[in-house]
């Protein structure tokens, strides 16, 4: 049997792409997996402390410090290098070298393990949090066919300059920003607006970058350079609102350095002021100065929060609530209003027909199946949702031949059934003045509510109407209610018109709305609902949210959003129930009054053990007893927000 020798020197392609998938994995995770090694190293040791050589016992605890704290350890040199001030990790090394130099490995090696494990964990939501801008990335267009003339040519658009001129096939994504100057097209602006609906345009109407033509070619305009567009200001929104820092964070920071400093100054005096005042030997002011640098180290602290934040994202997320980090959870209790995106949010993101008016010298079932087997040919969201409504009225629309369908951009379509013309769409494509008086002027009345209304004329005569709309979610009146309960103020943010908008925000219940809102101007009104009221939240879904999700102290995105959105926001809603929000808002203050609790405690046991060490009364096997005691009774308290 022959055998092909080059197929022997190409490596398992299951086992490349395994490796490909696993081996980043790895690397990403790198500082959990190292935590949690060095924990399992301790815990291995401690359980074999009987039955190995005092060597081994110490080198499996030597090993457990540089695999635990070597991140941390590295971190907090290159910081203090950096920034000329010491810091919290800093500290921790100290506790720990401290601890293990009077003869106390296991404890030091613990103070490094809970450390790290707490530094690999925020690591992990800082990385996750950045993917967002790469989501985004992969949205813009890498080329665009440039038109000189009669010629036609493929370019990066990079190159492109303003005044260009590019073509826009039917179905491709708009590469920059511009104005159409020849054709007409339908086009889905969901990435900027956030609106289901598409928009139809023509000659000198403006089209964005990222926004996809759906039914006709567009010869376009250059007027925006490439780095400039509106797409480009959202992913700059959305980088700029990421690097800010919140008043919390800064506070951190700034704390940080006095503590280590404090403790720090105060076990280098413990270690000989008291050899010279108090008559104590040397010898008792190190052990005294060792005991005070383990029992003030911020082990019980960094366990009176993490526990409980780690148990109240745990219960939340059983109920459909996801919280990216401790941070969120512990903020959301404290907001002061709400702002929410329409499409997607409240809505349910699809129209439907609510309303169809039929002429009554036709009957109105043949006609509803007409139109519906006609509108089944199109990928239009409207024609889509009309076939919808069709078929729940009549199941085999498969039996009407259609003929010559024909898609006119911007404005409906035409076909022939049975020798007769059909054209179905906006009122200008059927006749704008019959389309006024039919059926009483309905049309008005329907506008007037925020529906979209589509005509169907068969030759000269209109026959039908149908009024479309995006409809609210069946939780959202709830939420929305629960929210008003708890005494949080409630806005909408939407790119809809002022009569779509008001006639949703009247039916949610909406305290406020602001419309005809475009990405930027989301963010500027989150930053003054910001300004007015301090704490704000913002749920949203799609791409166009992402910038003022990213704004807002607390942003919330729908499970079935963009991935953008998700990566961008603090909150998902998993299951896409907006009343979970009051849900997450009590156990945020529950969070809030058991951490409170617990630094309480565990600063109060800090104190009496500092005291104790100093008359004397305290040695080190009971200040280890104290301090891990404190620690394991805050994870306790922690624990109960599982329930």
């Amino acid at each position: 049997m022959a055998v092909d020798t080059e197929t022997l020197k190409q490596p398992n392609q299951s086992n490349v792409s395994i490796s490909n998938k696993f081996i980043p994995k790895l690397k990403e995770h790198k500082e959990l997996i190292a935590a949690l090694f060095s924990g399992f190293l301790i815990l291995l040791t401690w359980a074999m402390g009987d039955y190995i050589s005092e060597t081994l016992w110490v080198t499996l605890h030597l090993i457990a410090f540089v695999i635990g704290g070597y991140a941390k350890a590295k971190e907090g040199i290159t910081e203090t290098i950096t920034n000329k001030e010491l810091n919290v990790e800093m500290l921790m090394i100290f506790a720990a070298i401290g601890s293990a130099a009077i003869g106390y490995w296991t404890e030091g090696a613990i103070l490094i393990f809970i450390f790290a494990l707490s530094g690999a964990l925020e690591t992990y939501t800082m990385n996750r949090s950045n993917k967002e801008i790469s989501s985004l990335m992969d949205l813009q267009p890498e080329e665009a066919l440039l038109v000189k003339g009669t010629l036609e040519k493929v370019v990066p658009v990079t190159q492109l300059s303003i005044n260009d001129t590019i073509l826009v096939l039917a179905g491709e994504r708009i590469p920059a920003d511009g104005q159409i100057i020849k054709g007409a097209t339908s086009i889905d602006e969901s990435a900027i607006t956030g609106e289901s609906i598409p928009v139809s345009k023509s000659g000198s109407h403006d089209v964005y970058a990222g926004t996809v033509a759906l039914d006709g070619t567009i010869t376009v305009k250059i007027t925006t350079r490439p780095n400039e567009t509106l797409f480009q200001k959202i992913i700059q929104l959305v980088q700029s609102a990421q690097d800010e820092k919140s008043p919390s964070q800064l506070f951190i920071e700034k704390f940080e350095g006095t503590y280590v400093k404090v403790v720090l100054a105060v076990v280098a005096i413990m270690m000989f002021l008291p050899y010279f005042l108090f008559g104590w030997t040397l010898s008792e002011s190190i052990y005294r100065a060792m005991i005070l640098l383990v029992v003030a180290s911020p082990c019980a602290l960094v366990a009176s929060i993490m526990p409980a934040t780690l148990s109240a994202i745990s219960n939340s997320a059983k109920s459909g609530v996801l919280f990216k980090g401790g941070v969120h959870i512990e903020s959301l209790s404290n907001i002061k209003a709400i702002a929410f995106d329409k499409t997607g949010t409240l809505t349910n993101g699809k129209p439907i027909v609510t309303d169809a008016y039929f002429h009554p010298d036709f009957d109105k079932n043949e006609t509803r199946a007409i139109v519906g087997a006609i509108e089944h040919e199109s990928t239009h969201p409207l024609a889509q949702a009309i076939t919808a409504y069709s078929e729940e009225q009549f199941n085999d629309m498969r039996k009407i031949e259609v003929i010559d369908m024909k898609n006119v951009s911007g404005n409906g379509v035409t076909a022939f059934i049975d020798n007769n013309q059909w054209d179905i769409g906006k009122p200008d494509f059927v006749g704008k003045e019959n389309a006024a008086v039919f059926y009483d002027g309905i049309s008005e009345k329907l506008a007037v509510q925020g529906k979209t209304v589509v005509f169907a004329k068969r030759n000269d005569q209109i026959v039908a109407v149908f009024a479309l709309k995006d409809t609210v979610r069946k939780d959202t009146k709830k939420a929305i209610k629960l929210l008003k309960k708890h005494g949080v103020p409630t806005f909408m943010l939407t790119g809809d018109n002022e009569i779509t908008a008001r006639a949703l925000a009247d039916e949610a219940g909406i305290d406020h709305y602001i419309a005809n809102c475009l990405p930027e101007e989301k963010v500027q009104h989150v930053k003054d609902l910001k300004n007015k009221y301090g704490n704000v939240a913002m749920v949203g879904d799609g791409i166009n949210d992402a910038p003022a999700l990213a704004t807002a102290n607390i942003g919330i995105a729908m499970g079935e959003g963009t991935d953008v959105a998700l990566e961008t926001a603090d909150v998902v809603l998993m299951k896409n129930d907006l009343s979970k929000i009051t849900n997450a808002i009590r156990l945020s203050g529950r969070m809030n009054k058991i951490v409170k609790q617990n630094i309480i405690f565990s600063l109060s046991v800090i104190l009496i053990l500092i005291f104790s060490n100093f008359i004397q009364v305290l040695d080190l096997p009971l200040g280890v007893i104290g301090h891990e005691g404190s620690t394991i009774l805050v994870i306790l308290n922690g624990l109960r927000l599982l329930k």
